[in-house]
């Protein structure tokens, strides 16, 4: 128990880190870490403007001539069926469980994002809905 604490007292009378080192170290010393840290930003600033321009910008390319081609396909696919149907897309059925609203959003019925031409139009149904 003695032996521990002379050890805890002669580690906290030795100086720690970065004071011993820097009172030691002169201007000279100063100088050419910062000339290293300079030097080192600037070889990965090279390293990631190399990475932006060889990986990332061809990625996106790749990644937005797939998504081209997939939605050409959709829209293919929905030309199709609206030319086996006269020029208009079947009606969709209206099973009770979907798009069910109990209370409207304090937009209206539909949601933020509705679309006309894909989503279904809640409010057109509720009037229908009523009036039967």
């Amino acid at each position: 128990m003695l032996a521990r604490t002379a050890v805890r007292a002669v580690a906290r009378a030795t100086p720690r880190g970065s004071r011993a080192s820097s009172a030691d170290a002169g201007a000279g010393d100063y100088f050419a870490k910062r000339d290293a840290v300079r030097a080192h930003a600037a070889e990965v600033t090279q390293l990631w403007r190399r990475i932006s321009f060889y990986v990332c910008v061809p990625a996106t390319i790749v990644c937005a001539l797939w998504v081209r081609n997939v939605e050409v396909e959709h829209a293919e696919h929905i030309e199709h069926i609206k030319a086996e149907h006269d020029g208009h897309l079947p009606d969709i059925p209206q099973y009770e469980y979907m798009n069910r609203r109990v209370k409207p959003y304090p937009w209206g019925m539909n949601s933020l994002f509705f679309n006309p031409h894909v989503n279904k139009d809640l409010v057109r149904g509720m009037i229908l809905s009523r009036n039967q």
